[in-house]
């Protein structure tokens, strides 16, 4: 037994290498094709389409009028005239509302990023459930020709006088309800690989590949530096603190739409000649240059309505990042009280099963030579499956915690 946990322990460093190879195989899949992701990114391309059109100047306004009466003057009948004018908004207005739109892209940008992380721990998480049905799978088919072992040994027993038919029965009932855990992993296998290859939107072309032993993630940072640095870089934050950033701006906006605009113009008028002679001018079009507007914003109640109602707005931001980043706190205090119990489950499981597979075998040997009963037996072999099923249970847990962490703390697989 020792031998080969030796053998096991000098080739995890392979073993981990090579399921996650297999992982990162299945996220750069989900990233190039989740449909959901896809969407997301269109949106923030065309929240960075609204910054040029924020910027811009309203479009210039022409004008075209025909007399159907001629405007008679000293040198001539009006019959047409073309006037083109231009708004302009109070003094950085334009700036103000660009930089709305571009913190609004920003947010929209973060908003992406963050569906990306939680498409990584989606899959991850998946991959690692998907890693203990398939373990389970394995252990419960290695049970199950165990359980065929015993059959013929107690059969031979049996036989021989040396246990009752109870015996027999037992390792039948355990062989049957066996069966029917494994008919169930199969089933839930084929259901969690449909979720599997929804989340790459992608089919695979044979089950994935994993590793003999799950790899052990661990927390990358200590407890109270995940709680100092969890506010800067959460994304869903971030989100929030870019849309409170325009919300700035939006109040700034609100309050140069108080201000007046104006509009700078011309125009030009068709004159007719007039038949006499001698008239200095004669016939000549009129180009009037400029002409300017002022747009009085008068009515007051209105443009205070608006800034009180970006004042409110920036106020319900701030509440929600201050609920926001209690949430976080919360939940990642839970995350990591869940991962030191795994990892704490984890080393107590691996010990049991050691145990247990060495008690087993001592069972078995006893039985044999008629100093225990066989119920004894089926009772260690049960234990053992649970205590391996339940190593297996920690590991995954463990590593879920982790993805969980990470993507509260906005951390890629770059980071």
């Amino acid at each position: 037994m020792k031998i080969k946990i030796v053998f096991l322990g000098l080739s995890l460093l392979g073993v981990a290498a090579y399921g996650q190879e297999n992982l990162n195989k299945y996220l750069v899949i989900a990233v190039e094709n989740n449909p959901g992701l896809k969407a997301e990114f269109n949106r923030y391309l065309a929240a960075m389409e609204q910054i040029p059109q924020a910027r811009a100047l309203p479009d210039p306004q022409l004008t075209f009028s025909l007399f159907a009466q001629p405007v008679e003057t000293r040198v001539g009948p009006q019959r047409a005239s073309i006037a083109v004018s231009q708004a302009f908004p109070w003094f950085g207005t334009l700036k103000a509302r660009g930089e709305v739109a571009t913190r609004l892209a920003e947010s929209r940008l973060k908003n992406f990023e963050d569906q990306k992380l939680a498409l990584f721990k989606e899959v991850k998480i998946t991959y690692s459930e998907l890693y203990f049905i398939h373990k389970s799978i394995l252990l419960t088919e290695e049970n199950l020709a165990l359980l065929n072992s015993f059959k013929e040994l107690v059969r031979v027993n049996f036989e021989s006088g040396k246990t009752g038919f109870v015996n027999v029965l037992r390792v039948e009932m355990d062989y049957e309800e066996l069966q029917n855990r494994l008919a169930l992993l199969n089933d839930s296998k084929q259901a969690l690989l449909i979720q599997f290859e929804n989340l790459l939107n992608y089919q695979l072309d044979q089950p994935p590949a994993f590793p003999e032993i799950l790899w052990e993630e661990t927390l990358k940072e200590a407890k109270q530096t995940l709680y100092d640095s969890i506010v800067s870089r959460n994304l869903q934050l971030r989100q929030l603190q870019s849309q409170l950033a325009a919300q700035d701006k939006k109040m700034e906006v609100a309050d140069l739409t108080g201000k007046p605009s104006f509009t700078l113009g011309m125009s030009y008028i068709n004159i007719g000649e007039r038949p006499e002679a001698g008239i200095p001018g004669n016939g000549q079009d009129a180009l009037l240059f400029p002409q300017a507007g002022l747009n009085i914003p008068l009515y007051r109640k209105k443009y205070e309505a608006l800034k009180n109602q970006e004042e409110l707005r920036k106020e319900s931001l701030q509440y929600q990042i201050e609920a926001k980043s209690d949430r976080l706190i919360t939940k990642l205090e839970t995350l990591i009280r869940d991962h030191l119990d795994a990892a704490r489950r984890r080393s107590l499981y691996q010990k049991l099963y050691e145990l247990a597979e060495q008690s087993l075998s001592l069972l078995q040997t006893e039985f044999v030579t008629g100093k225990t009963d066989f119920a004894d037996v089926l009772r260690m072999e049960r234990r053992l499956l649970s205590y391996q099923l339940e190593l297996e249970k920690a590991r995954v847990d463990a590593n879920n915690t982790v993805y969980e962490v990470d993507y509260l703390m906005g951390r890629g697989e770059d980071d």
